[in-house]
Order: structure tokens, then C-alpha cells, then sequence
């Protein structure tokens, strides 16, 4: 490998899985990834409400989370967080509950 390229190859950042999820220190190249991949393990920990902050700015990684978020199957709703937790600064999503293996889907009934 070489030099250049070690350089452009940031090493993985861990993010704990709690429920807020800050996207200042993501490129935006990487904000799809990381949002589907956040949500998913949220999900998969039994965590379905999710703050998403992506800062007040012009708008543009706002709109970029409300366009994931409406089309991702597990989001049952969402909707910019109170002013406690960062007003137009921040979306809050709710995720549907994590089906378990007793819990009946759709392909079993």
C-alpha cells in the first residue's frame, strides 16, 4: 500500500449505540451509511427513538436524513426535536420495536 493511499483510508470510528447519533463529524459522502447503519443497530438493541443531529445550517443534511428517513421501512415516524434537544438542529425518529424470534412477521402468517 502506499503512502497516499494509508492517508485517505480513515480507520473505522466507533460510535456508541445509545440513541443520539451526531453526524458534525461524519463526511458527507459517508452520512447514508452512517445513518442506515446506526438506525439498524439502534433497532437491534431495542432502542426506537433516535435524536439524528445534523446541525441547523442551510439545510442540507436535514434534508438528507428526512429523505432516508422516509423511505426506510422501520421508521414508524419522525419529526425535528423540541428545542430541549436542538430544535430544527436535530430529528427525532421512532423506530418499530425489533422483531424477535417469537414475534410472528409477515412471511409466517
Amino acid at each position: 500500500m502506499q503512502e497516499s493511499e494509508s492517508l485517505n483510508q480513515a480507520p473505522p470510528v466507533e460510535i456508541p449505540i445509545d440513541g443520539v447519533l451526531d453526524l458534525h463529524t461524519f463526511r458527507p459522502r459517508d452520512i447514508k451509511d452512517v445513518v442506515l447503519a446506526y438506525l439498524a443497530a439502534c433497532q437491534a438493541q431495542g432502542i426506537v427513538e433516535v435524536r439524528i443531529i445534523h446541525g441547523r445550517g442551510i439545510g442540507e443534511l436535514r434534508r438528507t436524513v428526512y429523505a432516508l428517513l422516509q423511505k426506510h421501512p422501520e421508521v414508524i415516524s419522525f419529526a425535528p426535536a423540541s428545542e430541549a434537544y436542538g430544535g430544527w438542529g436535530a430529528t427525532i425518529a421512532k423506530l418499530r420495536p425489533p422483531r424477535g424470534p417469537d414475534t410472528p412477521s409477515s412471511a409466517n402468517r
